[in-house]
């Protein structure tokens, strides 16, 4: 089966985006990590210069799913480096979605797992732990919530309130393929 992009899928879905059930993050992301297509159910995080909570998740079995990292978009400091991109890779997850800032990219560019950030930032992040796990959050113009569908490629991020784009498509079939 051939590959199917996020632009096909918005073609072949247009009364999914009319009724909100598929929505397109603005193309704010920078492309990290050796997996550029990737996708999986969400698993929602809101944190501020501080990762902690993002360590923790990447100690858990990860299950194919995505962790979307609502970092209020702050470009001071990294919230993400190389750590624990490995460990969130050697533990299964599918991607990482950061709005903020990675550090330790040409570590994260060796790993086999998807990550979109806004930039790369050499400044570490807080050790606080303070933050807020699966609650609702708002990146790149749409709102997102735990449980919901992620689907990146070099086009860009799609978001889905279910996993019906997998039924739909070979997308997820084909997601570990470089």
């Amino acid at each position: 089966m051939a590959l199917v992009t996020t632009a096909e899928v918005c073609d072949a879905n247009p009364q999914l985006i009319v009724g909100g059930e598929l929505r397109a993050l603005l193309p704010i992301f920078q492309i990290y990590g050796r997996r550029p297509v990737f996708s999986g159910p969400i698993v929602t995080l809101k944190v501020f210069e501080d990762n902690v909570l993002i360590r923790e998740f990447h100690e858990e079995k990860g299950n194919g799913r995505v962790l979307v990292v609502d970092g209020g978009g702050s470009l001071r400091c990294a919230i993400l480096g190389g750590n624990p991109v490995v460990q969130a890779q050697n533990n299964g997850w599918a991607g990482i979605v950061v709005n903020g800032c990675v550090r330790d990219v040409d570590e994260i560019n060796g790993c086999d797992i998807g990550v979109r950030a806004l930039h790369s930032h050499p400044m570490k992040a807080n050790k606080k732990g303070i933050g807020e796990k699966h609650v609702p959050i708002t990146i790149a113009g749409t709102r997102i919530c735990d449980g919901e569908w992620l689907y990146a490629d070099t086009y860009g991020i799609l978001i889905s309130k279910t996993d019906q784009l997998l039924h739909q498509s070979s997308f997820l079939q084909d997601s570990t393929v470089n």
